[in-house]
This record gives structure tokens, sequence and C-alpha cells, in this order.
């Protein structure tokens, strides 16, 4: 029997060791380096400070004025800040735009130690991404996009960059997570384990192909160097923003004039839908292409110019992929029906369009709570709008129903609704009155559902779901 264990024990740790032998590349990643390092590049950047009137900072005849430059600025070097990557054999590089922003001048250094003096053709603050171009005598290295889409988690990913600026190096990992969201308009990060550290950035992300799937961007430490969690722009974004850059100069995004939050499961259930998915209309801009187009703040974009839209982090890039001036079909979810909507979209100004105030704003006292108690609802002290509660939370102008005066820190309320937020609709329904109030709670509520809230918080339309 015993005999028998050891067998049974035997056959199963060898085929654990070959389960982890074949997961990992059988002849390591020494084939993938030479073919592809060629085309990494360093990426150096100077930039000229002085006083405004273009003086020298330092005196002639001072021990510092050998760094005073020919016209009479301090040059500051800034070597080796970043990585880069070659992707067309007549000189175009891709780098990161943190990479390259404020200098002056930018020099491409390749593999062999040649350097080549390189002019910005344009880059893209949003996405992270900018296009350089230098001049050679002969063909470059050069390096493919493959498909990032087709990336899946816990496969293989390799980093060739000039950390540190130690020069080119090679780290590999695999994929950690994708779809990665850190504070960006268009974020879609793919997350790795790859040791990204200062001077990577720009550089490229391969698979096991050699095809490069993202520019590595950012790291999240504590320490400033790596503890295995790197982000990198996948391709699928990076491509469009590098083409529309080489084309134009610039980035000419798609723009429809609309705020967009997540479909919760509770909001989903309260609106009908079956499943969580698509992004709610929570802000119209008056003067965008979606003002005339019969969307109306609620709606529920399902998809737009024939793509599926999942969330609503989803709809700003398909939106800003568009070219301007299309005409296209929203699919729309209100209330229950569904609804096929036309619209031309425009250009985005990418600069120049604030972003309307989400916060409530606290009253005189600091507290932001008011003193009425003629209504308790979900945790809510609602009150009627009055001249005062207006002034007191600067409610918006066009705001009708109930304001929010007091949340109960132990409700469901806590967290999702502010003093001085106005409920203007029940369960798609007007508010007038606290008694209305109640009555719709009480028959939307029937059967414990969560109870569709439709907020005005400082004029931006608000959805939350509450349950009692």
């Amino acid at each position: 029997m015993r005999v028998l264990g050891a067998v049974i024990f035997a056959l199963a740790l060898m085929a654990a060791c070959a389960v982890q032998a074949a997961a990992q590349p059988n002849e390591g990643f020494a084939d993938l380096n030479d073919r592809l390092s060629p085309a990494v590049v360093n990426i150096a950047t100077a930039q000229r400070v002085g006083d405004e009137d273009g003086s020298p900072l330092f005196a002639p005849g001072t021990p510092l004025e050998r760094y005073n430059d020919l016209s009479g600025n301090r040059l500051r070097m800034q070597r080796s800040l970043g990585s880069g990557f070659i992707i067309d054999a007549d000189g175009v590089v891709i780098t990161n735009h943190h990479v390259i922003d404020g200098a002056d001048e930018v020099e491409v250094v390749l593999q062999n130690g040649r350097i080549l003096s390189a002019t910005v053709v344009g880059s893209d603050p949003a996405t992270d991404i900018a296009v350089l171009r230098v001049q050679s005598e002969t063909p470059l290295p050069v390096v493919a996009f493959g498909d990032s889409e087709a990336a899946r988690v816990g496969e293989w990913v390799v980093a060739i960059g000039n950390p540190f600026g130690l020069g080119g190096s090679l780290t590999a990992g695999v994929i950690s997570a994708r779809g990665r969201e850190i504070g960006g308009r268009y974020d879609d990060y793919l997350q790795t384990d790859v040791a990204i550290n200062r001077g990577n950035s720009g550089g490229p992300l391969f698979n096991m192909d050699g095809d490069v799937i993202g520019v590595n961007t950012a790291i999240f430490s504590p320490t400033g160097t790596s503890v295995g969690i790197s982000f990198s722009v996948p391709s699928a974004i990076a491509e469009p923003v590098i083409n529309q850059l080489i084309e134009y100069g610039e980035t000419r995004r798609g723009w429809i004039g609309v705020n967009v939050l997540e479909v919760t499961r509770d909001m989903a259930e309260a609106m009908g839908l079956n499943a969580p998915r698509g992004a709610v209309l929570t802000r119209i801009d008056p003067d965008g292409p979606a003002a005339d187009s019969g969307l109306e703040t609620g709606d529920v974009i399902l998809a737009f110019n024939g793509r599926p839209v999942a969330d609503d982090r989803v709809l700003p890039r398909i939106v800003a992929e568009t070219a301007p001036g299309s005409r296209v079909d929203v699919e729309v979810f209100r209330r229950g029906e569904s609804l096929t909507l036309a619209l031309e979209v425009e250009r985005l100004e990418e600069e120049g369009r604030p972003t309307p105030p989400v916060g409530a704003e606290l009253d005189e006292d600091g507290d932001g709570r008011g003193d009425g108690l003629n209504g308790d609802l979900f945790g809510m002290t609602l009150e009627p709008i009055t001249d005062a509660l207006r002034r007191r939370y600067r409610i918006n102008a066009d705001a009708s129903g109930l304001v929010v005066t007091a949340v109960d820190p132990d409700s469901d309320a806590a967290g999702k609704v502010r003093p001085g937020d106005v409920v203007e609709e029940i369960a798609w329904t007007p508010v007038e009155s606290l008694d209305q109030a109640r009555e719709l709670i009480a028959r939307a509520g029937a059967d414990g559902a969560p109870i569709l809230f439709s907020l005005n918080r400082q004029g931006q339309y608000v959805l939350e779901t509450l349950r009692s």
C-alpha cells in the first residue's frame, strides 16, 4: 500500500513539474532579446532655463560660466530619462509624453551607441504617448505592434528599456490584470509584474511573439522602485493615437458632450436591466452634440456606433476613437424601453472645456446640515425647497423636488447622498411633496427591491439606488 502511495505521489509530482515547465518559456528570452533590442532606444532630453530677459544665469569670469550656453542661458542636461522604440525604418520613434514634456532638445540613443537628434512630431498627455522622428542614412531596426485585446492574464511578457540609465535591460513577467484604471480619462492599462523602474518609461512591452502589446508608462510603488506592479498603455489604445499624431501632429478625438456613471447591480435591477451594463447619462452639455439628439439624463447607453458599451469607462474611449463629423446610432435603454437615436460626433477641444463641479458645498456652519426634520426616508432628512435652503446649499436654479438636509451615517444613504442634494425623481417619477415621496417608495420598494433616486447635485444629474 505504501509503495502504491509513493508511486501516485511521484506521478502527481511529475505532472505538476510538467505543467510548470509548460507554463514557462523553454529556452528563455535570449532569442527575443537578440531580435528585438536593436529597435529599443534610450531617450535623452535637454532643457534651457534662464532669466526672463535671456541674460546668463552665471556671470562671465565666474567658475560656473561654463554652464551658460551660447545663447546666454544655462543648458541643463537630463540624460537617459526614458526609453522608446522604433516602428518605422525611416525613423519614427515612440515614447511617453512625460519623457519629452518641456524638453528643448531630444536625442535618441541607439543600442550601438549612435546618437540621433529627434524632433517631436506630436504628443498626447491624455494617453501619455509621444511620437518622435529621427533622420538616418541607413534603415533603422523596427518592431511591430500586436493585438493587446488578445492578451490574457497569466501570459508571459517582456520589457526592454533603460532603467536608471543603466542601458539596455530586459525584464520578464506575466500579465497580472487587464483594464486597470489609475485616474485618466481613457485608462485601460495592462498590469504586469514585470520589473519596471525609472528610465523604463516609454519602452515597449512584448508578447512571446515579439509584438509590442503595450507602452510601459507607470508603476505603483511606495519606494519609487519596482514592487511588481507596473502599467502599460495597451496597443489598442496607443496605435490610433500614434496614427493621428503622425498624420496631423495632434489628436482628433470625438466628443458628444455627456457625463456618464457606472450602472451598478442595484441600479440595473431598479431600472429593469437584466444585468449591470452600459453607461448612464448624468449630464448633457447644452452646447454639445447630444443636446439635440433626443438623449436624456437617466438614459443608459448600451451601444455606440455599433460597438457594445460594457461600462462607463468604455464609452469615453469609443467616442474618442470615433472620427469627428461621423453620424452614428446610439442604442439607449430608457425607463424600460429600448431606443435608437442618431447624433453627429464633433471634435473634442482638448483645452478649455471645464469640468462641472461635482462636490457638495458646506453651509455657513461648515457641517452641511440643515435644521428641519420634516421628513425622514432611508436615513435622509428631506424638506421642500425654500429660498433660504436654496441659498444655504447653493441649489441649482433649475432644481425642483425635495432637498436633503441631513443623512444618517448608519443608513444606506450614507456615502451615496449628501446634504444639499435635491431628490427630483423616485423610480423615474417627479417628486413634489413628502407624501408623494413616501407613496412612491412604498410602491417601488414593496418587494424589497432597490429604489432608484434621481438627484440634482449642484446642476449635475446623479443616480443612486437605496434600500431600506
